[in-house]
């Protein structure tokens, strides 16, 4: 069992930046591809940002890339999201997630991927 806490979340303005984590506990993070999804009330959970276990390759949804930032540390068990230039209906709460026996390259963005998830983090962004 993979233990996922997200920490980070808060009030910012609209244009601002937040810097999500999330540590991870349990088992062997390395072999992890982790990923970062969201919800905001009334909607599906959607795709934000994906990095592999090596941390290699990332992969981005359409509407955050340029502005959103996903690494990880394997050594600290962390993965994080920076969030630049944040839009007020970017407002939502923040899951981190994690998908194995993958490839080294491989950034899973779909929900049925990954087994292990947070609790989330709530972001919101004010007008």
């Amino acid at each position: 069992q993979l233990q996922l806490v997200e920490s980070g979340g808060g009030l910012v303005q609209a244009g601002g930046s937040l810097r999500l984590s999330c540590a991870a506990s349990g088992r062997t993070f390395s072999s992890y591809a982790m990923g970062w999804f969201r919800q905001a009330p009334g909607k599906e959970r959607e795709f934000v940002a994906g990095i592999s276990w090596s941390g290699g390759r990332t992969h981005y949804a359409d509407s955050v890339k340029g502005r959103f930032t996903i690494s990880r540390d394997n050594a600290k068990n962390t993965v994080n999201l920076q969030m630049n230039s944040l839009k007020p209906e970017e407002m939502a709460v923040y899951y981190c997630a994690a998908a194995a026996g993958l490839s080294r390259t491989v950034v899973p963005s779909t929900l049925r991927e990954y087994a292990y998830w947070g609790q989330g983090t709530q972001v919101t962004v004010s007008s």
